[in-house]
């Protein structure tokens, strides 16, 4: 039993999906197998153009094991592979090489070389090559359609609680604690800063309520995106954990965005920046209460 796409964020639309596919799976005694794609597409068809990736294929991996996922098989997608006709993709990546039983995917999902195939053109397949095709209808919530692109675009605009309704969960970053400037320290609210790969979809500049893991444990914390004082070339993710006083440095952490507190502002004076981080502070805490 087999699924498509590219399935960044593994959202509630995406979660459907697998979940009918697990479900068919299941009933079948088959194993599910999810297939995506590394790089993203879109970067490989338009140089330039990756989106924010919501997702590390770690993360999805996780993710979708807790869905019941047997197998995430990651097929590299390169300029020649984005070439295969509809017909070819099928019988190369289904047929010969999963031997598929049935494939589930959404019912706008499109295939093949500039997007030629579709499900019409996926059931017609399957009846040649003897497998069976169900689409799941998109998930929306009132107005909303929930797909990768709209998460993207609440990230973005720092609206990170719509994107945790439309993911199931708040939106996470995950990477290496690396040593900061150590101004923040001086001022009283020492923090974790966090080192983010390329691509990674950051939410806007501003302070945000949300919780750090270290290991096993969860501590609130309040996380700061940009610096309106101290500049980089790169937006910067720092988090004060509340009542926490290790030294992070060089630790896997995953920081999760629950609500936007305020967007960015500039101080020009340190004792202004100062009074405002602690009323900051005591909104987080009194927000994760």
């Amino acid at each position: 039993m087999a699924t498509i796409g590219v399935f960044d964020g593994v959202h509630r639309g995406h979660q459907q999906l697998i979940g009918r596919a697990v479900e068919r799976a299941r009933k079948a005694d088959l194993p599910t197998v999810v297939l995506t794609f590394d790089p993203h597409p879109s970067e490989v068809v338009r140089p330039g153009s990756h989106p924010a990736r919501l997702t590390s294929l770690d993360r999805k991996a996780e993710l979708l094991e807790g869905l019941g996922v047997d197998v995430m098989c990651v097929l590299p997608f390169t300029l020649e592979f984005s070439r295969l006709e509809p017909a070819e993709f099928v019988h190369e990546v289904l047929v010969e090489h999963l031997h598929t039983a049935a494939v589930v995917v959404g019912e706008n999902f499109v295939f093949g070389h500039k997007a030629a195939g579709n499900v019409a053109t996926l059931r017609q397949l399957g009846k040649a090559f003897g497998f069976a095709v169900e689409a799941v209808p998109i998930v929306s919530n009132e107005d909303t359609t929930f797909s990768s692109t709209y998460v993207r675009s609440c990230i973005d605009a720092g609206d990170v609680a719509a994107a945790a309704v439309a993911l199931g969960r708040p939106h996470r970053l995950e990477g290496i604690v690396m040593r900061g400037t150590g101004q923040a320290r001086h001022l009283g609210y020492p923090t974790a800063n966090l080192h983010t790969e390329p691509y990674t979809a950051i939410p806007a500049d501003g302070v945000y309520a949300g919780y750090v893991d270290v290991g096993e444990r969860r501590i609130p914390a309040a996380i700061s995106v940009g610096n309106p004082m101290f500049h980089g070339e790169n937006p910067t993710v720092e988090s004060y954990l509340l009542d926490f006083d290790e030294d992070l440095y060089g630790h896997t952490i995953s920081v999760e965005f629950v609500a936007r507190l305020r967007g960015m502002q500039r101080f020009d004076e340190l004792p202004a920046l100062i009074d405002q981080m602690g009323r900051d502070v005591a909104e987080a805490r009194k927000l994760l209460e």
